[in-house]
Parts: structure tokens; C-alpha cells; sequence
């Protein structure tokens, strides 16, 4: 998409001040990338009754009072994440308000299966109203695209996700003699398969493709976790092999997320569904190799070879593959990975934010005329 001409008015005069997004979230990582170009301001998140400060959840922008009564406050409505809080036809008059304030609507559409859901029925029933009802669709990948043109006959912007290393990358050590391979688990959410991703990672490390590798593994757990049942069965697999160094720990703030995937040769992703993975944009940034399940489309937000899908059973190949031709953490080759994939991310991130600058742009343009 070229960049479009500044908006004019019903009356014909042009404008060039920013448009006024309120962004569902506004305070998120990915939110604040691909806003970060001249042009574009974003209402701060409103505070839920009751939240602490910096809660955006569930979010207040989706109702249709708080439109009414801010329709003034902004040119647009950005749906990022959050929509699961809500009934269907809740969205779909939340829709119906953004339109009568004169808001044109965007969504960017991260999930086509919701990692925080274990039912995927109401959230499919939730998309069945609001991907229809946008005025534009942007995603991440074109398979993405695809299944969105085939499932409801739209059209989608395909945006590649932006940057989420937050500073410079961690000076980390080199794995001495053996090659670490990850496994956070976090405080297994629905979309994660703990017990089936700690047993595929046992098999792989057992398997004679990682013959010569001497590879070890570190499964990461939180210590608060949604599934007890599921986190003892993982200290089992986990105390049953002397490869295996289960690490349970509190939830770690960015610094301490970033440090532990640098110092990793490989990172597996534990999920059983899902589209899009920020936590594999996060291991692109920081030259970690990812072995993905092959589901979604995980296998097409990266394609210089960063990231290997695996079908069940084939956990290994991938590892085998991505240890050989990877990086080893804490080297200066890992170092020149880094530092190139981040003169890379400053390009992408410019042009993707200029084009939802456009975006915007041509909506309102749309809406004047």
C-alpha cells in the first residue's frame, strides 16, 4: 500500500492533525510499535472500576455508553485484544456506537483461535460479528489472510508483527559445552499443553537425530499456575530425566524474560492452538531459534529459517535442525544476528507504521467524503 494524501474535510480544507485512536488496548507492546510514527496519537487505556493502576482489563473503551460519551475524544476505534470479556451482542452494539460517533473501526486480527480459551465457540461466535462488522482488517501473516477471506469473505492488510525487545539485548554467557534448549511454560494458560510438550521434549532429547548435540533442556514453570494437576505432572516427567532442569519461579518482568531466552541455543513452543506468537517475535529479536508446532501460523511470521515447525512426533528434526545452523548464545555470532535483525525490525516497523497511519487515514478520508 502507498502512503495516502492527508485527510480533507467535508469542506474540503486539509488537516493534518494526528488521528485520535482509542485503541483496545492503548497500553501494549505492539500497540505502541506500530503507533510510533508521526501522526498518530492514542487515548490512554481507561481504568476499570476497581483496577490498579495500569490495568487495562476488561476494557472500557468496548461499551457503548463510554462511546457516547467520548465521541468527541477521537477519530477511531482500534480492536486489538480484549473482545473475550464480552457477549456478541455486546460487541456488536459496541460496533453500532463506534459508527454513530462517526468512528470508523480497525481490527487487527491476532487471534483466529484465543490462547487464553480452552472452548474456541464463543469467541468464533465473537469474531462472526466483529470481522464483519470493521471497516478494515489487518493481520500478521497471509495465511492468516486466507482463512479470514475464506471464512468470511474479507479482505486483510497483512502487517508483520514489530520489534518487542524492549532495549538492548542482555549480555548473557555461552552455554558451557552443551546446547540449552527451552521450554517456558508460564502459568499454563488454556492454549498451552504442558504435560504434551514436556513429553515431546523428553523423546526429542533422546532421540538419535540430536546424536552429538549434547543437548540439555530447561523447562520454565511459574509458580502460580491455572492447572496444579497438570504442573505435578510436569515436575515428574521433568525429575525423570537427567537432561531436564525444571526451573519454578515467579512471573518474570521484561528484563528477566529477555535474559532468560538469550541464554538459550533453541526455544520450543509449548502450544496446543493458536494463530500468532509474540513470544517467537520476542526470540527473533534476541537470535534465539524457535521450533514451533505446526499449528496456526507461527511457521510464517519468520521465513529465513528462525523458525521450524513440527508436527507431533517430529520435535526432534526441527531441534537437530535449528542447533545446527542456529547461533550459539552468548557468542558474537549471536551478537551480529542480533544486531542485524534489529536494523531490519527499524526498517519494518517504520513502513508498518506508516501504513496504518495510511489506513487511518483513508478511513477517515472515507468517512468525510
Amino acid at each position: 500500500m502507498t502512503l495516502l494524501s492527508p485527510v480533507t474535510t467535508g469542506t474540503g480544507h486539509v488537516t493534518s492533525a494526528p488521528v485520535r485512536v482509542a485503541s483496545v488496548p492503548a497500553g501494549h507492546p505492539y500497540v505502541a510499535r506500530v503507533t510510533a510514527g508521526r501522526g498518530v496519537h492514542v487515548l490512554p487505556d481507561p481504568l476499570p472500576d476497581g483496577a490498579e493502576p495500569g490495568r487495562w482489563w476488561p476494557p472500557v473503551v468496548l461499551d457503548p455508553r463510554w462511546i457516547a460519551d467520548h465521541a468527541a475524544e477521537a477519530d477511531l476505534l482500534h480492536l486489538h485484544f480484549g473482545t473475550e470479556s464480552f457477549t456478541p451482542e455486546h460487541l456488536a452494539a459496541t460496533l453500532h456506537a463506534a459508527h454513530d460517533a462517526g468512528w470508523p473501526v480497525v481490527m487487527t486480527v491476532h487471534d483466529l483461535a484465543h490462547p487464553q480459551l480452552a472452548d474456541q465457540r464463543r469467541y468464533a461466535e465473537q469474531l462472526d460479528v466483529l470481522v464483519p462488522g470493521a471497516d478494515a482488517l489487518i493481520t500478521l501473516t497471509p495465511g492468516a489472510a486466507a482463512e479470514i477471506a475464506a471464512r468470511w469473505g474479507r479482505d486483510a492488510l497483512v502487517l508483520p508483527h514489530p520489534r518487542l525487545l524492549t532495549g538492548n539485548p542482555p549480555t548473557v554467557p555461552p552455554t558451557a559445552g552443551c546446547r540449552v534448549i527451552g521450554l517456558h511454560l508460564k502459568d499454563l494458560r488454556p492454549n498451552v499443553d504442558p504435560i504434551g510438550a514436556t513429553r515431546a521434549l523428553l523423546a526429542a532429547l533422546s532421540d538419535p537425530a540430536l546424536d552429538g548435540l549434547n543437548a540439555r533442556a530447561e523447562v520454565r514453570l511459574h509458580r502460580s499456575v491455572r492447572d496444579p494437576r497438570a504442573r505435578d505432572a510436569v515436575r515428574a516427567l521433568c525429575a525423570s530425566s537427567p537432561m531436564v532442569t525444571l526451573i519454578e519461579h515467579d512471573r518474570l518482568d521484561d528484563a528477566e524474560l529477555e535474559h532468560s531466552l538469550a541464554g538459550l541455543d533453541a526455544c520450543v513452543l509449548p502450544y496446543r492452538h493458536g494463530t500468532h506468537s509474540g513470544w517467537l517475535e520476542l526470540c527473533w529479536d534476541l537470535g534465539v531459534p524457535v521450533a514451533a508446532p505446526a499449528v496456526g501460523y507461527y511457521g510464517q511470521q519468520h521465513g529465513d529459517g528462525a523458525v521450524s515447525t513440527f508436527p507431533p512426533g517430529e520435535l526432534a528434526v526441527s531441534l537437530r535442525d535449528l542447533l545446527r545452523d542456529g547461533t550459539r548464545a552468548g557468542t558474537a555470532d549471536r551478537d551480529a544476528v542480533v544486531r542485524r535483525r534489529h536494523g531490519e525490525r527499524s526498517v519494518l516497523d517504520a513502513a508498518t507504521a506508516e501504513r496504518q497511519h495510511a489506513l487511518y487515514r483513508a478511513l477517515l478520508a472515507g468517512s468525510a467524503r
